[in-house]
């Protein structure tokens, strides 16, 4: 019976040997008879487990397997030892040992465990414990790092080519046993070309020779530490080394006076002082102090300074390390107080001879104008070449330049530039409608110091191509007299075309040629970019059809020629002597609230008895209460009186007077309640007839 621990996916299956053992037995004859019983020995390798797993489930890591183990359940499995039940968990039944949390092997690197087959009814061993190693397999997940970092560093000047100055050593957490996670490869990302690095040992070295501590005595050097042999997807980490050049005696003395001068020095600043010595006191040491050379004058100016009785050295113009390494100025002194008594001593002056040593300072790239200027053709594909911008490195070693767009502009979402040519290109189609001109900072850096910058403007003009058909200026009704006559101008119409005077300003006019001959209308090109609409019959009436539509086609003399279509919507309207227009106003405003003249009419009318029927009732409400049943003796008091005029001599033609003369006609009289208009009550009478009558009812 054995225990066998089988691991199938980063552990190799473990070997079980079976040693035998030697019993021996003497027999009669003298002979040993060897008894072989086998004995049971583990050999265990070492196991895998990945570290920094972040999968959704446990990590599988192997399998126990008993050979007692029937697969009926009757055999369980345990397991001890380091991370037993909170790192490990095995599966009793079926032996499946998991890692449940993310290891890290920089923390812990392997895990001693025991592994046992017990009974599960009677609890007893089935197998002795077996002990097992489980190792961390490292990924590369911990960046080369230089502990000691930043470094300071010293180095002779005028040392020779190759001269080691110091050794940096970055370490790596990770396994060097395994891969390439801790093998680490050095390079230098600032301070060529004057330095250099081994790639493998990290040792800095001198790369220029000659290098002078009087010319330049301090550098910046960043070393880069990266691991997986320096590969793409491999981490990395920097460090600083400041490298100071030390003094050696390569310069002879000089009895004239000597100034440093670096080429960044600003223009009306000091650079340095001069003195010269008078054993005289107060006033009479008082000394002026003129450059009287005109190399010296045209670059530099001098003061007195009247406390410390110094000349105080000024730049009057930019250096240029590259242009001019050296000065030579010849500076005079003259007591400002002579005393005429002593004039037989000399002239009360000298002069001395300082030497200006102009030091180089890495500068900025400059381009080689100021300004760029350049143009595209619109709908152009994006990749289409705009331009090239060109910078050089003004320093004498000649560095590299990079190129970039300011991200901070709008312009990055139009063009791209090539790093390293300085090629500026479309990322998309552009619209001179939409953006004529568009503006963009170009930047240029070296590529061994990428913190200094310069900046250069560009402008780029995108060119007009005719892709925008022309249209009719105007949307307005164009009105048409009713009286207009054949061969009248209704009016003049213009053009107007988005794209630019060379190719949207010549215009041609038509009617459209698919369709029939308008029988109203008729349409003349003037040919000075204008169009006459012509009535072409006479006697137009609104009433029988107020609108008109004419569309006109327009025609640019662009390359190639586009050409748009436009309606214009024709009015027609009553008109006064001289064409002057009368009612279209009103007319055009019920036509566009959608209402007919017999609709607006009616409207008017029910809101004229709607008021009329208000007046009445208010009227009634004032009036004087009255009881609703009116006696015989009050009929008189009922009539209605009016106070309408009559026609006169229209009423006595319109009816026969001599018919209401008759006493036999009777006339009907009908009284209304004021209190009830509802309630009526008529009466019959004679002409002559008093109220009194009685055939009165």
């Amino acid at each position: 019976m054995s225990l066998l621990i089988t691991l199938t996916v980063f552990l190799p299956a473990p070997l079980i040997i079976h040693v035998p053992s030697k019993n021996q037995t003497k027999l009669a004859n003298g002979e040993t008879e060897v008894h072989h019983r086998p004995k049971r020995g583990w050999i265990w390798n070492q196991f895998f487990v990945l570290e920094e797993h972040l999968g959704p489930e446990a990590q599988y890591v192997g399998k126990l397997h008993s050979n007692s183990d029937k697969g009926d359940g009757s055999v369980r499995y345990i397991l001890s030892g380091d991370g037993a039940g909170t790192i490990f968990i095995i599966d009793e039944v079926t032996g499946d040992i998991h890692a449940t949390k993310s290891l890290d092997r920089e923390r812990k690197a392997h895990y001693v465990l025991h592994a046992q087959a017990l009974d599960r009814n009677t609890e007893d061993a089935l197998e002795p414990k077996s002990e097992f190693i489980i190792k961390v397999q490292d990924i590369n997940d911990n960046p080369p790092k230089f502990p000691d970092g930043p470094f300071v560093a010293t180095v002779p000047e005028m040392s020779e080519l190759g001269t080691s100055v110091l050794q940096v050593t970055a370490s790596d957490a990770d396994d060097p046993t395994y891969g390439n996670s801790a093998r680490i490869v050095y390079s230098i990302l600032q301070g060529q070309p004057y330095f250099s690095v081994d790639p493998k040992t990290g040792i800095i070295r001198t790369a220029l020779s000659d290098m002078d501590r009087e010319a330049r005595e301090h550098y910046t050097v960043v070393i880069q530490a990266k691991d997986m042999a320096g590969q793409v997807g491999g981490l990395s980490g920097s460090t600083t080394i400041n490298i100071t050049l030390t003094d050696v005696n390569d310069n002879p003395p000089m009895f004239p006076q000597s100034l440093y001068v670096p080429e960044s020095a600003q223009v009306g600043k000091p650079v340095g002082k001069i003195k010269a010595n008078d054993e005289d006191l107060g006033v009479n040491a008082d000394i002026k102090y003129s450059i009287i050379n005109s190399e010296g004058a045209n670059t530099f100016s001098i003061s007195s300074e009247r406390d410390t009785r110094e000349g105080v050295v000024s730049l009057k113009k930019p250096l240029n390390y590259e242009r001019k390494k050296s000065y030579t100025l010849h500076i005079e002194g003259t007591n400002t107080h002579v005393d005429p008594r002593f004039s037989y001593l000399g002239s009360f002056k000298d002069t001395a001879t300082l030497k200006i040593t102009v030091g180089d300072v890495d500068e900025a790239p400059v381009f080689s104008i100021d300004h760029y200027i350049m143009d595209v053709y619109e709908n152009s594909p994006g990749g289409t070449e705009v331009g090239v911008v060109t910078a050089r490195d003004p320093d004498s070693r000649n560095s590299p330049v990079r190129y970039y767009l300011d991200s901070k502009e709008e312009g990055m979402r139009y063009f791209r530039i090539d790093e390293g040519s300085g090629l500026i290109r479309t990322t998309r189609p552009l619209d001179r409608e939409d953006a004529s001109w568009h503006n963009i900072t170009v930047m240029a850096s070296e590529v061994d110091s990428p913190s200094l910058l310069s900046h250069v403007p560009v402008t780029v003009q995108v060119l007009d191509v005719n892709d925008n058909p022309p249209e009719i200026a105007t949307d307005e009704e164009v009105i048409v007299c009713e009286s207009s006559r054949p061969g009248q101008v209704i009016q003049t119409v213009t053009a107007v075309d988005k794209d630019d005077f060379a190719n949207g300003q010549r215009f041609s006019f038509a009617l459209p040629s698919l369709l029939p001959v308008n029988p109203n209308f008729t349409l003349k090109d003037n040919e000075d970019n204008t169009a006459s609409i012509i009535a072409r019959r006479r006697r137009f009436n609104h009433l029988t059809q107020d609108l008109y539509e004419l569309p006109i086609v327009v025609r640019d003399g662009g390359e190639p020629s586009l050409s748009g279509t436009s309606t214009l919507t024709l009015r027609v309207c009553p008109c006064q002597s001289h064409g002057r227009v009368r009612m279209c106003q009103g007319e055009a405003f019920l036509s566009s609230a959608g209402l007919s003249t017999g609709a607006l009419i009616a409207i008017l009318l029910c809101i004229v008895i709607l008021l009329a029927i208000v007046v009445l009732f208010i009227t009634l409400r004032r009036s004087k209460k009255e009881p609703l049943i009116i006696s015989e003796e009050d009929i008189r008091e009922n009539v209605v009186t009016y106070d309408d005029e009559g026609g006169g001599e229209e009423d006595t033609e319109a009816f026969d007077i001599i018919a209401l003369r008759n006493p036999k006609n009777k006339l009907y009289i009908c009284l209304l309640h004021p209190r009830s208009p509802f309630l009526v009550r008529c009466c019959m009478k004679g002409v002559h007839d008093s109220m009194n009558h009685p055939d009165a009812q």
